[in-house]
């Protein structure tokens, strides 16, 4: 197929009333895109079969209440063959369609704001970005997680290839990596509001950013390279097949292609704001406006337009008014600018642009390769040079303006300046204005709208009213801005050889098919041996795993030992410790028929608020007591088991004592053998798994196996239970740990927690698989010691 190597128009696609604000091509139809629009739509369109090389619109979709801000596809799956259209506005909904009807399949909300940014990953995997500085990944019609860490607004996300990496690009100037729902790394370099993200290959990506820089980087924090061309604000960024040449659209009217590093060609359009673009699968480019057309350029010179067309095209253009204080042609002095005998000079480069001087007017040009002449891109306002007495235009901090408001916001107080240019955007003057004066937000509609009313007439371009976007990406706009370690296996607090919290004789299991979580001596594969598969004996495993065994002599010498060095307030009396001593034995023997009785409780509740240095061996005996119904339903109650978690969870904190922690994490996990201590807990599930998770870079295998076994108990209370967020959690912190966990008893217990949580929940399964853990686990497939280990992960694997 002939080509001439430049782009050029191939055709205009009306269609849309107002800004065309996203873009994305499509794999079925073939050849097709979607666009999305201030209008509130979104269209599909297809390309003609004829000769006049342009588009149909074969499918519009309705469903957003104010205008769409961005779309992405969902790609095919068995329901959906042909795929899904997601869309999102500001509103704050992201509607689904199908290509069945106009309106959405189902309304995704969670958001707070504008939804501006989305991106679709595998297995149904969507990601969103707002202006509420969260993101969010969903899954078919539900929220599996929130992803926050930004400070502004989420101006881009993508999904990586690798499945479970997800970048976000934000107005605090920053992008986020994140894995399994956790932040793992933050990329900072750009100087202003990140607009843009896209993916060239699985360990690097673009970025895009109002500081009218593109950056390239790896997904291991360095920045490759940096490509600078534009003159302002870079909104959308794509990349072709190659993974190395891409396009990139912004404020200063133009769409660049870079090739090999370098800007190859500058199209400069008939509106000031290129809010999008995308690549067909043809090579073709797409690029949405704020004059609300759609332009296909092509390389290709089959589908370049008719000669008609593209004089059309550079009328239009000719006609354009650039405004010069955008800075996009740099700073202008009339005075010294050439007439029109220098366009008889040919230009040195495509897309280059040359100012001369026609009479009283400033005219710019770009230079076009592929006809060897200058093509008028429009005329320069405000370049005249001229002062308010011979322009008739107001002065105001030593700039010229059309327009000088003074607005009285207070009653009495000082009146404020507004500066306007009718080649400006009301919304962003009154974004402007309103940021300058620190004067609230919810005024912005009725700035913009004193503006639009009072420049009637005298406005360049389109005058929008309604429903718009007030913003062109300002950097600074700020929506709703309102382990310590021990070796393993060791005491790391009194010594070798002397009492390690939650030791004790080990509990012998019969052999055969046995518990597999009282220790690997106690689990023999033997049983399994004459089947043809392995028998699931593993999950779901949904009644709670404890840690039982316990040296009493031990607990209570140290108990003891320690008690002499307590405040004064705070020692035990001999009776005191007498009454532990009995509660210990009570609760060491759960089929025992004497009871805890109140006081013995109330001691251990005392003593378990002893100082973090001495409290271990109350925490012992803390976490062999809750097991018992009675304290359990004491400790838990609603009077005060909040209250008590909150202390176990600051004894946990990350920078306390390894023995309190593990001890603590026990103590959680032994919590879920009562009905009070299981109901607390899981009303409290998201503040007490996120501080977990505050210890799985601890480098002590007690902590770790702690931690995996807190996490399976919550499995298997949610197994049966209708609560994605909480499987989503689940599965989160399995797929972190993992990255962390060494200790083989540990992974076998986050491995049953994967196969509890995943059992019979297809959608959990789909999220599982979106994370990226089958590819975590595979790696134990083929242990033999434990066996217990590779059986189980290929049980898992198996439902994956």
């Amino acid at each position: 197929m002939a080509s001439s190597n430049t782009y050029r128009l191939s055709c205009s696609v009306p269609g849309h009333e107002m800004d065309v604000r996203g873009l994305a091509s499509t794999s079925f139809p073939e050849g097709a895109f979607v666009s999305v629009s201030r209008d509130r739509t979104g269209r599909v369109w297809v390309p003609n079969m004829g000769p006049n090389r342009s588009f149909t619109e074969m499918h519009c979709m309705h469903g957003h209440t104010n205008f769409v801000s961005c779309v992405c596809i969902i790609a095919p799956n068995e329901t959906y063959p042909r795929g899904l259209i997601a869309t999102g506005g500001n509103d704050n909904n992201i509607c689904v369609f199908s290509l069945d009807r106009p309106d959405p399949l189902y309304i995704l909300k969670g958001h707070k704001n504008t939804v501006c940014t989305l991106s679709a990953g595998k297995f149904g995997t969507l990601l969103s970005g707002s202006w509420d500085t969260t993101a969010k990944v969903w899954l078919n019609d539900k929220c599996m997680m929130s992803l926050q860490g930004h400070t502004a607004a989420v101006w881009a996300v993508k999904i990586l290839p690798e499945q479970g990496l997800m970048l976000t690009g934000s107005a605090d100037k920053s992008i986020k990596l994140w894995k399994a729902g956790r932040c793992e790394k933050t990329y900072t370099g750009h100087e202003d509001c990140v607009r843009g993200l896209a993916v060239v290959n699985n360990t690097e990506f673009f970025s895009c950013s109002n500081d009218a820089s593109i950056r390239r980087w790896h997904v291991d924090g360095e920045c490759l390279q940096v490509y600078y061309g534009h003159t302002n604000y870079i909104y959308s960024i794509s990349v072709f097949p190659n993974g190395q040449d891409f396009i990139s659209t912004g404020e200063d009217r133009s769409i660049r292609i870079w090739k090999n590093g370098e800007c190859a060609q500058t199209i400069r359009l008939p509106a000031q704001s290129v809010w999008c673009c995308c690549i067909l699968d043809n090579g073709d480019i797409v690029v949405g406006a704020s004059d609300g057309i759609i332009r296909v350029f092509t390389e290709s010179d089959e589908r370049i337009a008719s000669a008609e067309d593209i004089k059309a095209f550079e009328n239009e253009l000719s006609q354009s008014t650039i405004d010069a204080k955008t800075g996009d042609l740099g700073d202008i002095k009339m005075e010294e600018l050439p007439g029109r005998e220098h366009l008889n000079e040919p230009g040195t480069r495509d897309g280059q642009t040359r100012l001369i001087k026609d009479g009283e007017m400033v005219q710019a040009y770009q230079w076009s390769v592929s006809d060897s002449h200058w093509v008028k891109i429009g005329d320069v306002v405000g370049s005249s040079g001229a002062t308010q007495q011979t322009s008739g235009r107001v002065l105001f901090e030593g700039k010229e303006y059309d327009f000088v408001f003074t607005i009285d916001v207070n009653e009495g107080g000082p009146s404020m300046k507004l500066p306007y240019n009718v080649a400006d955007d009301p919304w962003l003057t009154a974004h402007n204005f309103l940021e300058k004066n620190d004067l609230n937000p919810m005024f912005l509609d009725q700035v913009a709208n004193f503006i639009i009313e009072n420049t009637k007439g005298n406005t360049v371009g389109r005058t929008e009213t309604g429903h718009s976007d007030p913003f062109t990406g300002s950097g600074r706009y700020v929506p709703a801005s309102a382990g310590g370690s021990s070796a393993s296996g060791a005491d790391p607090f009194t010594g070798s050889g002397r009492y390690i919290p939650g030791s004790g004789p080990s509990t012998v299991a019969p052999a055969g098919v046995a518990d597999p979580f009282t220790g690997g001596s106690a689990y023999s594969s033997n049983a399994l041996q004459s089947t043809s598969a392995p028998t699931n004996i593993y999950f779901p495993k949904t009644d709670p795993v404890k840690f039982e065994q316990a040296n009493a002599t031990q607990i209570l010498a140290k108990l003891k030992e320690l008690n002499r060095g307590a405040p004064n307030e705070q020692k035990l009396s001999d009776d005191g410790i007498q009454k532990l001593e009995k509660l210990l034995s009570t609760v060491s023997n759960l089929n025992a028929a004497e009871k805890p009785t109140t006081e013995e409780i109330e001691i251990l509740w005392k003593t378990a608020h002893w100082p973090e240095d001495i409290v271990f061996p109350v925490l012992d005996i803390l976490r062999l007591a809750v097991r018992h119904p009675v304290v359990n339903e004491q400790f838990y109650s609603e009077k005060d088991g909040v209250q008590f978690c909150n202390h176990l969870l600051n004894l946990m904190g990350p920078q306390g004592k390894p023995a309190n922690q593990m001890l603590v994490l026990r103590t959680l996990c032994n919590s879920f053998a009562g009905q009070w201590g299981q109901t607390l807990l899981m009303s409290m599930r998201e503040m007490v798994m996120s501080q977990a998770m505050e210890l799985r870079a601890v480098s002590n295998k007690n902590i770790h196996v702690a931690l995996a076994t807190l996490v399976l108990n919550y499995a298997g209370c949610l197994h049966k239970v209708a609560d994605l967020e909480g499987k989503a959690q689940c599965l989160s912190m399995v797929s972190t740990i993992l990255e962390v966990v060494q200790d083989k008893e540990a992974v076998f217990r986050l491995l049953v927690a994967l196969g509890t949580t995943i059992g019979n929940d297809g959608t959990a399964r789909d999220l599982a698989q979106s994370l990226g853990v089958k590819s975590q686990i595979n790696k134990y497939s083929t242990v033999t010691d434990p066996a217990k280990l590779g059986e189980c992960c290929k049980l898992v694997l198996n439902q994956l």
